[in-house]
């Protein structure tokens, strides 16, 4: 019984059928459609990106009976015989097994001759840098000057150790990594043509275990097809053949720390120890997590909805502060830096837990409350808190008691009033383009301009409720109200008219200017309105 690997079964025939690297592919169909082809041609990037494929699809396109195109037809003898590698005129040559001056010699003793079926005889040198030097030596001439009906197609994965006298007198493309949701695409059609089922997160697991290469992914697809059940395959499934830890499990550490809670953080990570997991990996994917959570913070939006959900993002963004994803960021780096020097990784990697919560500003006992609670200190906490700590808290008061010289909480005194807020990112946004209504007792009524209503979340209400709360030494809320008429213009509005009231004043300085009138008058200059920007200097 014969089995064909899927990196074999579904190698690209034609360009229309590549994943990726179009920046290659679009030189290479315009060379071929306007008849500017070179004669020698330098393909580099790493393993698996298409290196090769795209050489014999290029070599098809110069054989094809039907003449030279970007769209062979794959159904001539030339097209069928150069897919199943027996085209005479196609020589491909692996050169780390073929290093010595000899086998080169060997090779261009015959470049003189016509090709004996095709248009072109194509030389097609894989690896090219483990020639040596004498090798390349021999090759140069040939190179530089070929007969008119030969073509080379060098790939090589190190392009650094190939002689820049080889490097000249070829068109060199680097092909790139192909990103995770291009090859999680790629292995979703295969799939359907397979006639599998397959949970996209199982998918994209491969995806992004290959690391850039299609080819390993089609291979790792091929193990987990022989690792999972005959009736699709998993997370599961995916997770366990690649040594992942459940995406659940991260979440649970992230929230442990979110909480502030040593121990818990502890006993989470102690639970992780059944899946036998890789540790390095684990803070990769702990890292990951937290920097999702703080683009989210920072734009409201999610970077990456597969990966985590959006109920998820925005739990942790009102459960961590931006600092504190910062410093946790950090640290897990160096963590995954250090980790491979210690003698119990297990430990160190705990260690690296540890010093997430006990190097925060304040130490354990500033962990962040529950939503609408006040924070609590309990005397414990008090002994172990850190003079820096006592400061701030010492400070905190006195801000308090001085919450009396804060503005009074009417509409006309808003923008002064956001701009002595102590908040910052999403929730800042928020404030600026809110205008005030007024104040009903502890609740303050605001009126968010309806171009900017996906700024409403709950996590953002609170942090400007907490600000509020802050700057005037009461307990606050907001309640705010979408697009209703307000008596003053909001922050960002009035920022937006003093902006257009500057530029309008340069373009009528520009206007009047007596050196633009003479270019005007004498080379027929004209002034792109929208490009004409106020000086900043005169603005401040």
């Amino acid at each position: 019984m014969s089995y064909t690997a899927l990196a074999r079964k579904y190698r690209p025939r034609s360009f229309a059928e590549m994943s990726g690297q179009e920046h290659v592919l679009r030189a290479l169909i315009n060379a071929l459609q306007e008849g500017r082809v070179h004669h020698a041609f330098l393909f580099t990037g790493t393993r698996g990106v298409g290196k090769t494929t795209i050489a014999r699809i290029f070599a098809k396109c110069l054989n094809c009976e039907t003449g030279v195109t970007a769209t062979p037809c794959g159904e001539c003898a030339a097209c069928q015989d150069i897919d199943a590698g027996r085209f005479v005129d196609l020589l491909e040559v692996d050169a780390a097994s073929r290093t010595k001056v000899e086998d080169t010699r060997d090779l261009l003793d015959n470049v003189q001759y016509l090709p004996s079926r095709g248009r072109y005889k194509v030389y097609l040198i894989d690896e090219v840098h483990m020639l040596s030097a004498h090798s390349f030596n021999a090759l140069l001439k040939t190179l530089e000057e070929p007969p008119p009906h030969v073509k080379f197609l060098l790939a090589t994965t190190d392009p650094q150790k190939l002689p820049v006298t080889v490097l000249s007198r070829c068109l060199q493309f680097n092909l790139k990594r192909l990103s995770v949701a291009v090859i999680a695409v790629r292995l979703t059609q295969i799939m359907q043509m397979e006639g599998i089922a397959a949970e996209p997160v199982a998918l994209r697991q491969v995806a992004v275990a290959a690391d850039g290469s299609m080819r390993d992914a089609l291979s790792l697809l091929d193990q987990l097809l022989a690792f999972g059940s005959t009736q699709g395959i998993t997370e599961a499934d995916a997770r366990a053949m690649l040594g992942t830890v459940d995406r659940n499990q991260v979440l649970g550490l992230a929230r442990a720390l979110a909480g502030g809670d040593i121990g818990a953080v502890l006993e989470q990570a102690r639970a992780l120890e059944q899946w036998s997991p890789d540790y390095q990996q684990m803070l990769d994917e702990l890292n990951s997590l937290l920097a999702r959570v703080a683009l989210y913070q920072a734009a409201g939006s999610s970077w990456d909805e597969e990966e985590t959900p959006v109920e998820t993002l925005a739990e942790l963004a009102a459960a961590i502060t931006a600092e504190d994803l910062q410093l946790y960021y950090q640290i897990g780096l160096l963590g995954r830096r250090d980790l491979p020097l210690a003698s119990d990784v297990r430990s160190a990697f705990a260690m690296t837990l540890v010093r997430m919560l006990a190097f925060r500003p304040g130490g354990v006992a500033d962990a962040p409350p529950a939503r609408g609670s006040a924070p609590a200190t309990t005397p414990s906490q008090m002994r172990n808190a850190s003079p820096a700590a006592m400061g701030r808290s010492t400070a905190s008061a006195a801000s308090t008691s001085m919450s009396a010289s804060a503005p009074a909480l009417e509409p006309a005194n808003w923008n002064h009033i956001v701009e002595l807020l102590e908040v910052s990112g999403l929730a800042r946004q928020l404030a600026i383009n809110c205008a005030l209504l007024g104040r009903e007792g502890a609740v303050v009524r605001l009126a968010l301009d309806a171009r900017s209503q996906s700024m409403r979340m709950p996590a953002s209400e609170d942090k400007l409720a907490a600000a509020l709360s802050k700057l005037y030494g009461q307990t606050l809320r907001v309640a705010i109200e979408v697009g209703v008429a307000a008596p003053q213009a909001t922050p960002a509005r009035e920022r937006d008219r003093l902006s257009d009231e500057a530029a309008q004043a340069a373009r009528e300085s520009l206007d009047a200017d007596p050196a633009i009138a003479v270019m005007r008058r004498q080379f027929g200059a004209t002034i792109f309105a929208e490009s004409v920007r106020p000086n900043r200097n005169e603005e401040s």
